[in-house]
């Protein structure tokens, strides 16, 4: 008789009380209150970043195939669409015809200063057709600034 109390109190004393339930679930939401702005932030600066890499990616990619192929190229950066269009102008033609289709930016809500047309000279030499040489990236109210030099040296900007 002895043997079954014992058993009973070995198991009415296996498990948690609600106690250290309410503790374990008040310490897990303390921890995850820290967690969740640090990972929102890392977030937010991998999309800006994401953009501004396809931004830069584009226009070295553009100058690289005007340099190799030997004729002008142009890319026409659309800040309604987020998206860029590569022209080029293969001699003996006199205007720009589209290379493909646009190309979009991010799918994120990223905002582009101004519309920019670069032109790519095969020479090396880069101008601005539309709008500067530089605009502005934005997401989430952080704006990095893509800079790009008269011979293709493209700068990015806290």
């Amino acid at each position: 008789m002895d043997s079954k109390r014992q058993s009973k109190r070995r198991l009415a004393a296996a498990g948690f009380t609600m106690i250290e339930m309410c503790v374990v679930v008040t310490i897990t939401m303390v921890i995850m209150g820290f967690a969740v702005p640090t990972v929102q932030q890392t977030v937010f600066r991998y999309r800006l970043g994401a953009a501004v890499s396809s931004v830069t990616g584009a226009i070295r990619a553009t100058r690289y195939q005007s340099l190799m192929k030997g004729y002008r190229y142009r890319l026409a950066i659309s800040p309604d669409d987020r998206n860029y269009q590569l022209s080029s102008m293969i001699p003996p033609a006199t205007s720009y015809s589209d290379v493909g289709t646009a190309v979009p930016i991010s799918s994120n809500a990223i905002a582009i200063s101004a519309a920019t047309t670069l032109e790519f000279r095969p020479n090396g030499q880069v101008s601005a057709t539309t709008g500067a040489m530089n605009l502005d990236v934005t997401y989430e109210g952080v704006t990095k600034t893509i800079t790009v030099s008269t011979y293709g040296n493209v700068n990015v900007t806290p």
